[in-house]
């Protein structure tokens, strides 16, 4: 076994490890990604040129060269006949993409157990053994997504209403003040109980566990606030690159087919490093979860003896 992965790892070690995984093997985890949503970041280029997007700089109407490139975003929103079955082509490729990205993940996760395992593989390899768990991935995935849904929508169906009825009828201000303590503590909560359970999908891909939940909340035992401080950190580090980039070649080229084409090679880098680094903290977390069983079965036989 890899000496990476075969110790615990603490906040600062997963996000070094996580970098200096996805640059060692960036080739085999671009070509995954790439072998999935290539095809279908192609299909989206050409319906946006079908619907008469400019490839290279797509501007809207206006004096000034600014106010021509944000209306070229504003007018490309609103409805257009003639681009009907571009619009329902661009919904159908984010069904696709839905599906398919699941299981690009799951061979990124894969890699990642035989690069801990100092085992030979080939992309083709890894991507067979990710369809091989489709359905499971594809059921607990929805699952998942479904209690995501059910916990944050209730929630915040609560706090409106009870910050309503409490500006309405005490105090506006005080109405408003106790929504924003509600929705933090709401927001607080709903994030602890979404990374208990975010470890599903290493247990149903690595550990053929489905749906995973009862697996991914003994695994992220005593480590919640940790893990989720991870989340937050690779979210802002993502959301950082992709603003960064769009913001920057969105001023010269517009609401461009060129410009979706960026976008969309940027957020298989990112999806790579958000990818990397669950795949990371999951098996750290299945160390740390492995090595305490060993020393409870340990305790246990000095116990008996």
């Amino acid at each position: 076994m890899d000496k990476k992965f075969s110790t615990p790892k603490g906040f600062g070690e997963i996000l070094d490890h996580t970098f200096h995984l996805t640059k060692n093997r960036f080739k085999d985890f671009f070509m995954i990604l790439l072998i999935f949503m290539g095809p279908v970041y192609l299909v989206q280029a050409i319906l946006q040129l079908s619907s008469g997007t400019s490839f290279f700089r797509e501007v809207g109407s206006g004096g000034a060269w600014y106010e021509q490139i944000l209306t070229s975003f504003e007018e490309s929103g609103t409805f257009d006949s003639s681009s009907l079955g571009a619009d329902i082509g661009i919904i159908i490729i984010g069904i696709v993409s839905a599906i398919l990205a699941p299981v690009a993940e799951a061979a990124i996760l894969f890699t990642i157990n035989h690069v801990r395992r100092n085992e030979e593989y080939t992309v083709g390899s890894v991507i067979k053994q990710a369809f091989s768990r489709f359905w499971p991935i594809m059921g607990s995935s929805i699952l998942f997504g479904l209690i995501s849904l059910g916990i944050i929508i209730v929630p915040l169906a609560i706090v409106g209403v009870t910050g309503f009825v409490v500006a309405a009828s005490v105090n506006p201000i005080g109405g408003i003040l106790l929504g924003v303590v509600l929705f933090l503590g709401i927001a607080i909560g709903v994030g602890l109980l979404l990374t208990r359970w975010s470890f599903y999908f290493g247990s149903v891909v690595i550990d053929k566990v489905s749906p995973g939940l009862g697996r991914s909340w003994r695994l992220s035992r005593k480590r919640t606030w940790v893990l989720m401080g991870l989340y937050i950190v690779f979210y802002f580090i993502i959301s950082s690159i992709s603003f960064g980039v769009q913001m920057t070649f969105g001023m010269v080229l517009g609401n461009s087919v060129l410009l979706t084409l960026i976008t969309n090679l940027v957020t298989l880098i990112t999806t790579m490093i958000f990818s990397v680094g669950y795949g990371v903290m999951y098996l750290d977390a299945k160390t740390r979860h492995d090595a305490d069983d060993l020393k409870e079965m340990i305790e246990e036989f000095k116990t008996v003896d």
